[in-house]
């Protein structure tokens, strides 16, 4: 039976949407002060303990043993995932600060948003066969990415590969996802992959100070960041994911989709709206095309 999509389903997933986007912000700002595996441990950290009075209130009942043991195993795999995923974007994110660049957060955003086209790639060798809307949009969003990362001497500079790789990590980490299905309970699963991406991020970050690697942050640099990590670990972490869960519950998976990849175009915004970041109109022109490439991957015909 076909789900049906209510106002709540709708309500939830543009609250995620609206989040996400704006955590590209947070993300930025909290660069300019703490190292990205340090950001990243620390408000993954929140982000799991935010979840756990959720999962008091939604999955107090869980008691079969093999979810349970399905989930733990779905959620360190997909931990390692995020971890990586979440790690190339931090670091993206800072070395567009490095560089100079007038449009972070957007930047960031708009190219995080490829994962959308990528998925239906990275399917074709899953033996599942995309449809001709889903070619459009790859097509569209490959144009709007030269705009976006190539400049007009035609170099793709190393930090928008960055980004693109976090694109092609979090395309893997939603097809993980949906290879485990509904075997899992959600909330511990989300609880568990944050987690691991928090103890990661720890590990890197302390191993980098010990081997000279990575300058390490003081308390003031912690302090200067609160803000930004206060965001992305307890509403970009815990209260977006939580809303994702709720609003998939109610809504058409393929709707539901198109409505949190708009998280690039929130992003966008955030940036100039808080961050007075600017953007050339060449850079408007590819952002608008890969939101058109990522809304026609997800069109779909109904028989009848």
């Amino acid at each position: 039976m076909e789900k049906k999509t209510t106002v709540k389903g709708l309500v939830f997933l543009i609250v995620t949407a609206v989040v996400w986007g704006f955590a590209f912000v947070a993300q930025t700002a909290g660069s300019d002060h703490v190292g990205s595996f340090l950001f990243n441990a620390i408000r993954f950290a929140l982000g799991t303990i935010s979840l756990i009075p959720v999962i008091c209130l939604f999955e107090k009942n869980a008691d079969d043993p093999a979810m349970k043991k399905t989930t733990l195993i779905a959620g360190v795999v997909c931990g390692v995932v995020l971890f990586s995923a979440s790690s190339l974007q931090q670091l993206g994110i800072a070395l567009f600060n490095a560089a100079g660049y007038s449009d972070s957060s957007g930047r960031a955003g708009f190219l995080t948003a490829l994962y959308m086209v990528i998925v239906p790639i990275i399917g074709l060798f899953m033996k599942k066969r995309p449809s001709v809307f889903t070619w459009f949009g790859v097509a569209f969003a490959a144009v709007g990415l030269f705009f976006v990362s190539v400049s007009e001497s035609f170099t793709v500079s190393g930090e928008d590969l960055v980004v693109i790789g976090c694109a092609v990590l979090f395309a893997v980490h939603i097809i993980v996802i949906d290879r485990f299905g509904d075997r899992i309970y959600s909330l511990r699963f989300a609880m568990t992959q944050f987690a691991v991406c928090a103890i990661l991020s720890g590990v890197f970050q302390f191993g980098g100070q010990l081997l000279g690697l990575i300058e390490p942050n003081t308390l003031a640099d912690v302090q200067m960041a609160l803000i930004p990590i206060l965001y992305g670990g307890l509403m970009s972490v815990g209260v977006a994911y939580t809303c994702q869960i709720l609003g998939q519950k109610n809504a058409e998976p393929a709707l539901a989709s198109v409505i949190l990849s708009t998280e690039a175009m929130f992003s966008a915004i955030g940036g100039a709206l808080i961050l007075q970041e600017r953007m050339t109109s060449r850079g408007y022109l590819g952002c608008g095309l890969i939101f058109i490439g990522v809304l026609l991957t997800q069109v779909r015909f109904r028989k009848g």
